[in-house]
């Protein structure tokens, strides 16, 4: 039996349930504007993958470098879901919720 798929598919399936609660709690800290820390962990890990020599290992930490490159995009999403009340805001960061809702406004 080859259990290499199980393997790596348990591993990204447990990338994304840490990546997913982080991304939460870095908007709720410091907003979107900590994308970046996403980017440079994703490039961070996508280097390493090239140089690790253990296949499984390198395909493991190439799917978290996704998963963080991932957390990019759900960070942007994620002030979106406090903006509209789906998520708590940071009570130190009300201003800026107030301000972004205004903008949304006008825009539509």
């Amino acid at each position: 039996m080859n259990f290499n798929g199980i393997i790596i598919g348990a591993a990204v399936f447990l990338s994304i349930g840490i990546c997913h609660p982080l991304v939460i709690k870095m908007e709720y800290l410091w907003g979107r504007r900590s994308w970046w820390v996403w980017l440079v962990a994703g490039l961070a890990f996508s280097g390493l993958s090239l140089f690790v020599k253990n296949t499984i290992l390198s395909i493991i930490i190439g799917g978290f470098a996704f998963c963080c490159f991932w957390g990019i995009h759900e960070m942007f999403l994620q002030e979106k879901r406090v903006l509209r009340g789906w998520f708590p805001e940071n009570p130190r960061r009300h201003d800026y919720y107030v301000s972004r809702r205004k903008e949304m406004e006008g825009k539509r």
